[in-house]
């Protein structure tokens, strides 16, 4: 089945069949909203108000043992709702295996959790995603620019930025 909107992405015909979704729907049963599978490639969709449980459950399940945060990815889908997307690319070292968990956030209220707690090295993945796009993760013990100057207006990934910038 194709998701709307996606091209060349389909959806499990059978969620409970990937180890991680299985977990995390133990965990909690609303923490996997969907999984879908593109170039063999797995990414469940985890609730904003779940994704720092999700992601602790990933690092310390010991049949999961996602022990790596490789990357924050953020797509703005201006003009689309939710207009923000987060991905979370987890991999597991000692099983050899990858997941992605995403997140979609509102134009209006583009904030989550920060997981600084489960994987510290997201301090700086965290900083640059709200310098860039203006996403705010809660709990962050230092959410300041990292890439731009304080005084900078605005966010210049965001597609609404004005591309030759404030006058």
């Amino acid at each position: 089945m194709a998701l709307p909107g996606k091209t060349n992405v389909t959806v499990q015909a059978d969620p409970n069949a990937n180890l991680v979704a299985q977990r995390l729907r133990e965990w909690n049963a609303r923490a996997v909203e969907s999984v879908s599978e593109f170039c063999g490639e797995i990414t469940i969709a985890v609730p904003r108000e779940l994704i720092r449980g999700a992601a602790d459950r990933c690092r310390q399940d010991a049949t999961l043992h996602f022990n790596l945060l490789s990357d924050i990815v953020c797509v703005d889908r201006f003009p689309l709702e939710p207009r923000f997307e987060l991905n979370y690319h987890l991999t597991s070292i000692p099983r050899r295996d990858k997941v992605r968990l995403r997140v979609c956030l509102s134009g209006d209220d583009p904030v989550v959790d920060s997981v600084i707690a489960v994987w510290p090295g997201a301090n700086w993945m965290e900083r640059e995603v709200f310098d860039l796009f203006g996403v705010r993760f809660h709990g962050h013990p230092e959410l300041r620019r990292i890439l731009l100057p304080e005084d900078w207006e605005g966010h210049p990934l965001r597609k609404d930025y004005p591309t030759e910038g404030f006058r």
